[in-house]
C-alpha cells in the first residue's frame, strides 16, 4: 500500500498558476525588430507563431512539476505487516576489555587466541540466537562505555561488539561501573526478566562504585547478574631457560564474581577454555522467557527518488526543447 508522509505539500501543486495569474509578466526586451508580414506562413507546422506560448514546454514543464510535488509529499511503500516474537527478556552483555583480555590462553580450531577474541567468538553464536530478546551491549575497562542500549537489532551489536578492541576502555578493570551502568539501563523496563551477563578476567582495580554495593543495587532493582570468570588455570610458558607452568588467571577475583552472582539470584560461572565458554552460553540459553504481546511491525520503503527520477528527466527534456528554439 502507498501512503504520502507529507500529503500537506499537495496545496502547492497551484503555485505555477498562481504565479502566472497575479504577478506581472516580465518586460520583453525592446530593440530593433523586421516586420515580416508573410511570418505565419515560414512557421513548420504545429508551431504557434505571434507570442502565444508552445504546448511541448508548456506540458513538459506541467508534468516536472506535478512529479516535483509528488516527491515532496514522500510516497512510501507499507509492506504486509510482520508479527515479531518477543519473548520478555532484556539481556545486557558486558565484556571486559582491560589489557589483561590479550593473554593468549584459549584456542579456536587448534589456533591460539586471546581471551576477547574467544569471547567474540562464543558469544557471536548466542546474540544470534537471541530471537524475541532485547540486547544490548556494555565494553567497560578503566570505564564502562554503552555501546548499544536495548534492541531487537542484533545485527548491530554483533557488528559493534566485533569491532571492539583490548584497552579501547583503558587498561584496568571496573567491574562495579558495569553493573551500575547496566542497572541504570535496565531499571526502566519493569516487565519481563532482566538479565546482566557479566564477562571478566580480573579483579576490580578501577571505578567508583563497589561491585558488591552495585551488586546490591541490582539485587533490589530484580536484575539477575550471571557472572563468567574467563582464563585457563594453567598454561607453558616457553623462555631461554626452558618451559614453566603458570595460572595465567591468579588476578582473577572468584570470590567476588560468585558473591555478585549469588546476591543477585544468578549464577557464577568458570571457563577455562571455549568448550565451557560454549557450555555456559547453551545453559544461559535456558534462562525462562516471560511471554509478552506480541509487537506488529511493517516494513516501510521510500519510494520519492522514482518521482524525483521522473521530474529531472522531464526538466532535462524541457532544456533541450529551449536550447533547440534558441538554435533555431
Amino acid at each position: 500500500m502507498i501512503q504520502f508522509a507529507w500529503p500537506w505539500m499537495i496545496v502547492v501543486l497551484p503555485l505555477p498558476w498562481l504565479v502566472r495569474r497575479f504577478l506581472s509578466p516580465a518586460e520583453p526586451a525592446r530593440g530593433a525588430a523586421l516586420r515580416v508580414p508573410f511570418l505565419r506562413e515560414l512557421a513548420r507546422p504545429g508551431e504557434v507563431i505571434g507570442g502565444a506560448p508552445q504546448r511541448a514546454p508548456l506540458l513538459l514543464a506541467l508534468c516536472a512539476w506535478l512529479l516535483i510535488v509528488a516527491a515532496s509529499a514522500r510516497p512510501q511503500w507499507f509492506g504486509d505487516p510482520v508479527e515479531l516474537p518477543v519473548s520478555g527478556r532484556d539481556v545486557m552483555v558486558a565484556v571486559d576489555l582491560s589489557q589483561s583480555m590479550q593473554e593468549q590462553d584459549f584456542q579456536i580450531q587448534g589456533r591460539w587466541v586471546d581471551r576477547l577474541t574467544a569471547t567474540k567468538w562464543v558469544a557471536d553464536d548466542f546474540i544470534a540466537r537471541r530471537e524475541g530478546d532485547r540486547i544490548g551491549l556494555i565494553l567497560f575497562g578503566e570505564q564502562a562505555d554503552l555501546q548499544t542500549p536495548l534492541t531487537f537489532d542484533r545485527a548491530t551489536v554483533l557488528a559493534l561488539l566485533g569491532e571492539a578492541q583490548i584497552g579501547l576502555a583503558g587498561r584496568a578493570t571496573a567491574i562495579g561501573d558495569a553493573i551500575g551502568l547496566a542497572v541504570k539501563r535496565l531499571r526502566a523496563n519493569d516487565e519481563g526478566s532482566r538479565v546482566l551477563i557479566l564477562m571478566t578476567d580480573g579483579a576490580n582495580t578501577a571505578g567508583e562504585v563497589d561491585p558488591l554495593q552495585a551488586a546490591e543495587l541490582a539485587a533490589r532493582e530484580g536484575l539477575t547478574i550471571y557472572t563468567v570468570g574467563i582464563g585457563a588455570d594453567e598454561m607453558v610458558v616457553r623462555s631461554l631457560f626452558g618451559s614453566r607452568r603458570v595460572n595465567p588467571s591468579a588476578d582473577l577475583d572468584e570470590r567476588t564474581l560468585q558473591a555478585i552472582a549469588e546476591q543477585t539470584g544468578g549464577r557464577y560461572f568458570r571457563a577455562r577454555n571455549t568448550e565451557e565458554l560454549q557450555e555456559i552460553y547453551r545453559l544461559l540459553d535456558e534462562l525462562e522467557p516471560v511471554e509478552r504481546d506480541p509487537e506488529v511491525f511493517r516494513p516501510v520503503a521510500a519510494l520519492f527518488y522514482w518521482p524525483l527520477a521522473g521530474a529531472l528527466f522531464f526538466i532535462a527534456l524541457l532544456t533541450a526543447v529551449k536550447l533547440r528554439e534558441r538554435a533555431i
